[in-house]
């Protein structure tokens, strides 16, 4: 019933920016349940961005400071806006909801980023 489809990456400089968006399609709870994820070649998928429960944004360490989560009500989307982008960013980005129940995985979207 509920479908994740991610947008918006593609091959950046390092420093540059990317905006990744999150369609989701069908009935979820909340938009703030859904979150960002990444595999990088070499590393475990993890969850790059998310909301608590008391509604504050979430970030890994290595990605405080370059990126935002915002949710989009009006396209029921939820974006990921990355900023001063580096190499180690690479990878393949897909959004989730941030539990283990987890719906199912989209194709996700390639972030390429060049030195």
């Amino acid at each position: 019933q509920v479908q994740l489809v991610e947008s918006g990456g593609g091959l950046v400089q390092a420093g540059g920016s990317l905006r990744l968006s999150c369609a989701v399609s069908g009935s979820i709870p909340n938009l703030d349940g859904i979150g960002w994820y990444r595999l990088i070649p070499g590393r475990s998928r993890e969850l790059v961005a998310r909301w608590s429960i008391l509604g504050d944004p979430i970030f890994v360490d290595d990605v405080r400071g370059r990126f935002a989560i915002f949710k989009d009500h009006t396209k029921n989307s939820v974006d990921l806006q990355m900023n001063n982008l580096k190499p180690a960013d690479t990878g393949v980005y897909f959004c989730n909801r941030d539990s283990v129940r987890l719906y199912g995985w989209g194709r996700g979207t390639q972030v390429t980023v060049s030195s």
